[in-house]
């Protein structure tokens, strides 16, 4: 139950001290898994202290135990052992400090170690960590790599001389952390995590040398996973040697064998990309130069064409042609002139001939009555009527008489 206490009525720290140790004497027995960080055995003591220390997290407790209960597993558990402790939490009243009070240890072997990581890789793999999908491609020539690594160590120096070797222009951004241990873990992921902020970074190297499993066991950490799952940044796993396969090669975006192979994949080499330049260079002049040669060679076929080796024949022969159609046009036009003109003189001369002027010139005339209209019948002149009489020269009256009678008449 929650107290009830004023400024006026405080409580002491004896009682606050007792109450806390009454809550914690409730809790029962808990196995506990942890990595043994301090471990003091005092020479003639009957207790044994402790300190155990969650790899993930920056947690530790302190556990004591009797000495009998630790000479059972003395000599397989040592300073950086990953134990199972099945204690009791304790309060220490006088001073105010928790411990862990342990009835048994157990020391975690290699082989349920490697379970644990089975499960967890199988765990991890179905939440699609390690899906291929999620792999991004490597920048061709980082400007600014981070580097995790321990300090002054092996993997270090082989991922800077053999960058710097392949191309001596590449910047390195390096963070120095402990890479085995219990605080690698939580140096590792805040190192990662910081160079995925680095906005100039481009790709982060995650490097270590080899070791034992206990050694690398860092690198499968379930916490330093997810953390490198979660980056913006390319992450390439350096951890260890070719058979050495610890979770975070899964996760990052490119594993490399060791901490050489990691330069070497990293950044290109200078004086294999100078190599190949040049030999693209000599590929394209070659393709430049025979295009061309084949150009200039159809350029010339073309060229030795008639048509285009003496364009002005082609016109010529047009012109020729042309002549001869306009001579002949001509000529047939003429023709056609000449018999038009000959049927119409001869058209002309039979009009002429059949015209009545023609007529009159041969002796004839023609009567008309007074109203103009031509006599063609005797019948229809009447006795003494004056009709006009045309002739080719001209035209004169004349008066119709009886039949026997003599006409007289008068030149017009």
């Amino acid at each position: 139950m929650a107290l009830s206490t004023t400024p006026e009525a405080p409580l002491p720290v004896g009682q606050v001290s007792r109450l806390i140790g009454g809550w914690i004497d409730r809790l029962g027995a808990v196995w506990v898994e942890g990595q043994i960080t301090q471990l003091s055995r005092r020479p003639g003591a009957g207790v044994v202290f402790l300190t155990l220390r969650d790899p993930s997290h920056d947690i530790s407790l302190s556990v004591t135990c009797y000495r009998a209960v630790f000479d059972q597993v003395a000599d397989v558990v040592s300073e950086g052992a990953r134990v199972v402790v099945h204690a009791k939490p304790e309060w220490y009243a006088p001073r105010g400090s928790l411990s862990l009070r342990a009835a048994e240890i157990r020391p975690v072997g290699v082989g349920e170690l490697l379970a644990r990581l089975e499960r967890l890789k199988k765990e991890l793999a179905a939440e699609g960590l390690f899906a291929a999908d999620r792999k991004r491609p490597l920048p061709f020539l980082p400007q600014l790599i981070g580097l995790v690594c321990g300090r002054a160590s092996a993997a270090e120096r082989d991922v800077l001389e053999n960058a710097r070797n392949r191309w001596p222009a590449v910047r390195f951004e390096v963070r120095n952390v402990p890479v085995q241990g219990v605080h690698a873990v939580p140096a590792v992921v805040e190192a990662v995590q910081e160079l995925d902020a680095h906005a100039g970074v481009d790709v982060i190297v995650v490097a270590r040398g080899g070791g034992s499993v206990e050694d690398l066991l860092p690198f499968s950490d379930e916490q330093l996973v997810r953390a490198v799952a979660a980056c913006r940044t390319p992450v390439v796993s350096a951890i260890g040697h070719e058979p050495d396969s610890p979770l975070l090669d899964l996760v990052a975006d490119l594993r490399a064998s060791t901490p050489t192979d990691a330069a070497k994949r990293v950044v290109p080499d200078v004086g294999e990309e100078l190599t190949r330049v040049g030999q693209l260079r000599d590929r394209g002049l070659r393709a430049v130069t025979a295009l061309l040669d084949r150009e200039e060679r159809g350029l010339a076929a073309v060229r030795a064409r008639p048509c285009f080796e003496r364009p002005q024949r082609m016109v010529e022969e047009r012109a020729e042609q042309v002549d001869a159609l306009l001579a002949r046009g001509r000529r047939t036009f003429g023709h056609l002139l000449d018999r038009a003109d000959s049927e119409l003189t001869h058209t002309h001369a039979r009009v002429v001939g059949l015209s009545p002027a023609a007529t009159l010139r041969r002796g004839y005339a023609v009567l008309q009555h007074a109203d103009g209209s031509v006599v063609r019948s005797p019948a229809e002149v009447g006795a003494d009527e004056e009709l006009r009489a045309r002739v080719a020269e001209g035209g004169f009256t004349v008066r119709a008489v009886s039949e026997g009678g003599a006409a007289a008449g008068g030149v017009a």
